[in-house]
């Protein structure tokens, strides 16, 4: 198919289209208005429901009743929005709902800026409501992958009947690039719900979706089923991608954006002498602890970068278990951190 110029935002609402979406509901927040300002022209096009809400609130409630019926739907929003979705969330966790959330995180805390940041990986990774639950998470780098990503996230959703996250911060939705869009999904190939979908109980008994159960030893049980899928997830699910690891003395690790301009960096520390790779996650949970504890052995210490305080470097610590020393640097408020300034960074280490 001919490659498009397009907003990361755009890329991202057309490919959540193309991948059966077909029900949006959200509430307009910078830095990623245009994802649903987007939907509210193309879901018509296609037989779909546009309803913009009147709070997070609402929207993630909205997005909940929805998921119930089996269809596929998204939201997005922006960092203090997500934070307003966290219970419902938590509730289309225990209740075992596929849907799709996309967070284009900015500046924090609080109110803070609509600049790029990487500081709500906390809030996506370990599980932003109330009790134990996970979202599958996914980071794109470039839009085209973003486009990738958000197919991959209604596959993943419906796979394991759980809510999945699109990170991305303010860069990826305000850039533009040239990408290649995929084929419009057929609705009759999605996966079949029947078996549990809320669509009217007339010739069958009825059914019900939630995440209560007053009794704390069902409740348990219910949690237990939970935690094996998580497992599962974690075994089957982890995603990474590497750049000049193979004869690698020092390992750098990023995600989405900052993972980007790592390359960048081991690109010039190579034309310096200095074997570097880079590390980038692309599932952010489940976080690919695996790959990174191999490569972990293999070099002298781990350099990790966020556009942050240090969030996922506390996962980077947990994979490489001591073995090696794990340096973190980072920007925040918005800031992203150029190639010189990490490349003085790291040479302070040397």
């Amino acid at each position: 198919m001919k490659k498009l110029m397009m907003k990361g935002n755009e890329a991202i609402a057309e490919a959540a289209i193309r991948a059966g979406c077909r029900l949006y509901f959200g509430y307009p927040i910078t830095p990623q208005s245009e994802i649903a300002e987007y939907m509210s022209r193309r879901l018509p096009e296609v037989g779909g429901t546009f309803l913009q809400t009147e709070s997070e609130v609402a929207t993630v409630n909205m997005v909940y009743g929805a998921a119930c019926t089996g269809k596929r739907v998204m939201t997005s929003t922006s960092s203090p929005g997500f934070s307003l979705m966290q219970e419902g969330i938590s509730y289309i966790a225990g209740a075992e709902l596929p849907c799709v959330f996309v967070n284009v995180v900015r500046g924090g805390p609080g109110l803070g800026d609509i600049q790029p940041a990487q500081s709500d990986y906390f809030q996506a990774t370990k599980g932003g409501g109330h009790g134990d639950y996970r979202l599958l998470v996914l980071a794109p780098s470039t839009l085209q992958e973003a486009i990738e990503l958000t197919m991959l996230a209604f596959d993943l959703a419906d796979k394991y009947r759980n809510p999945a996250l699109i990170l991305a911060d303010g860069m990826i939705g305000q850039m533009m690039e040239p990408v290649e869009l995929p084929p419009m999904r057929d609705l009759s190939t999605l996966p079949d719900h029947s078996s549990w979908a809320l669509t009217g109980a007339e010739g069958r008994a009825p059914r019900k979706v939630t995440s209560f159960n007053i009794d704390p030893y069902g409740l348990e049980e219910m949690n237990k089923r939970y935690q094996e899928k998580y497992r599962r997830v974690e075994r089957e699910e982890q995603r990474w991608e590497e750049y000049k690891t193979e004869n690698a003395e020092y390992l750098l690790v990023g995600y989405g954006t900052m993972g980007r301009i790592l390359k960048s960096v081991a690109d010039r520390l190579e034309e310096e002498g200095l074997a570097v790779g880079v590390f980038r996650p692309i599932s952010l949970w489940p976080f690919p602890d695996r790959r990174l504890k191999e490569l972990s052995e293999k070099v002298r210490f781990v350099f990790t970068v966020e556009m942050s305080s240090g969030q996922m470097v506390e996962d980077v610590r947990l994979a490489v278990d001591g073995r090696i020393p794990v340096h973190f640097y980072g920007r925040m408020g918005g800031v992203v951190p150029t190639p010189e300034e990490v490349i003085r960074a790291f040479k302070k280490l040397l």
